[in-house]
C-alpha cells in the first residue's frame, strides 16, 4: 500500500487499526503464554513422576526456600482488597485509606463535617463519596 497518496483522515484510520491489531495481538500473545506456562510445568511434573520421585523432592532442588537473614528485604505482599471511594465531582479525587487527602479534608469541612473525628469521616464516605470495588 502506498502511504504518499492518503488523506489526513485515511492515515489517522490506518494508525487506529494498526493500534488496534497490536492490542489485539499482545493479549493474544499473553493468552498463548500463560497457556504454554501450564504444559510446560505439566511436563515437569509428568516427568518428575514417570522417574518415581516425589514432587516435592525435586522442586525443593530446583528451587529452594532461601532463608532470611538479619538485613534481608521483606516482601510486603498483601492479597488484602481495601475499598476505594471516588469523589463523585472529581474522578482524579480518589482515596483508599490512611492520611485524609488535602481535597477530602476541604471537602468535609465544606460540608460541615470534622475530619478528625472517625464518625463524621465514616459518614462522610457513606454521604458524598462513591465506592468502587478493586
Amino acid at each position: 500500500m502506498e502511504y504518499a497518496d492518503l488523506s489526513v483522515e485515511e492515515i489517522q484510520r490506518q494508525l487506529e487499526e494498526a493500534e488496534s491489531k497490536k492490542a489485539q495481538l499482545r493479549q493474544l500473545l499473553e493468552v498463548r503464554h500463560e497457556e504454554r506456562k501450564d504444559d510446560v510445568a505439566q511436563q515437569v511434573k509428568d516427568l518428575i513422576l514417570s522417574n518415581g520421585y516425589e514432587l516435592d523432592e525435586i522442586i525443593s532442588m530446583i528451587a529452594p526456600r532461601r532463608r532470611r537473614g538479619p538485613g534481608a528485604p521483606r516482601k510486603l505482599v498483601s492479597s488484602r482488597q481495601y475499598k476505594r471511594y471516588v469523589d463523585p465531582e472529581n474522578s482524579e479525587n480518589v482515596y483508599v485509606r490512611g492520611v485524609l487527602p488535602g481535597w477530602m479534608k476541604q471537602k468535609m469541612r465544606d460540608e460541615g463535617y470534622d475530619p478528625s473525628s472517625k464518625d463524621d469521616r465514616e459518614a462522610f464516605k457513606a454521604k458524598s463519596l462513591r465506592l468502587v470495588e478493586g
